[in-house]
């Protein structure tokens, strides 16, 4: 990266965005994955500085699991266990949480200049987007790893083995990744921050409609075949079969299904919505 155009939060006018490079000034891009790197550095350092944020993607779904699991559990189950089937709908709850402010920082980056900035730099102005999914995914693993620590003080008792907890972890991860690009693709279709943050909000709600909180069999009918025909259901009965050892059927080939589609579908709208916006650096 050149020494002579650091990067920058600060925004430009379009007379400099436009300004031609002198004759004889190299615009060799640099190499490997060191853009990547430098961006990927810069959001999770904007994570760390943004204490509130990862506060509140933590606080709410434990308050959530708590409010669940005292308030409502014993009328769902008598017996305790309630808090063994909430938890992995909190965990993807928690994920959605933590994922939705990537939309608010895209935007911001989109409408503040920051990108256009990039236009007088050998830089791809693209590693943007992956320094904040890449940001997002560890921000999230660390806040759903706090989440995991506060059930199991509260009663929540796994039965996953080691392989059972890897594939928890590949399939969390593999979540947070498609969820946390989807955000993002929001973000650059969105005018502005406040924009963006108000369409991302839309889709925390899925987990609500779901098998994250009750049976999908108590729902309406009309509602069951919502619930049963949304990605949020088999990924959360894929996580509950690895970590308390209910029947897993399909619903682990589903989840990885779904997975993979949102994030194909995510990383190639917010790729054209890039280029769109953007231009081609």
């Amino acid at each position: 990266m050149s020494h002579s155009h650091p990067i920058t939060d600060t925004p430009t006018t379009a007379a400099t965005t436009a300004s031609p490079l002198p004759r004889g000034v190299s615009r060799t891009r640099p190499r490997g994955f060191s853009t990547e790197a430098a961006f990927i550095g810069r959001s999770l350092r904007h994570a760390v500085r943004d204490v509130e944020s990862l506060l509140m993607a933590v606080a709410l779904p434990v308050m959530l699991m708590l409010m669940f699991t005292f308030v409502f559990g014993g009328a769902l189950d008598p017996d305790g266990g309630y808090v063994d089937y909430v938890v992995p709908g909190i965990i993807l709850t928690c994920a959605g949480f933590g994922a939705a402010s990537t939309s608010l920082s895209v935007a911001s980056d989109m409408t503040s200049g920051f990108v256009d900035r990039l236009r007088t730099m050998p830089v791809r102005a693209s590693a943007v987007i992956t320094g904040h999914v890449a940001a997002s995914l560890a921000r999230n693993l660390f806040a759903t790893s706090i989440v995991l620590l506060v059930a199991v003080a509260i009663g929540f008792r796994p039965s996953a083995g080691v392989g059972e907890w890897l594939a928890t972890v590949g399939l969390v991860a593999l979540y947070i990744l498609a969820i946390t690009y989807l955000f993002a693709a929001i973000g650059l279709a969105a005018k502005s921050p406040e924009s963006a943050n108000g369409y991302g909000f839309i889709l925390l709600f899925l987990p609500y409609v779901s098998s994250a909180f009750v049976p999908v069999e108590t729902m309406p009918k009309w509602l069951e075949v919502f619930a049963d025909n949304q990605p949020i259901t088999p990924i959360i009965d894929a996580l509950r079969a690895l970590l308390i050892g209910t029947e897993m059927g399909t619903s682990g080939y589903l989840a990885v299904g779904w997975c993979l589609l949102i994030l194909a579908v995510a990383a190639v709208w917010a790729a054209v919505l890039f280029r769109a916006k953007a231009g081609q650096r």
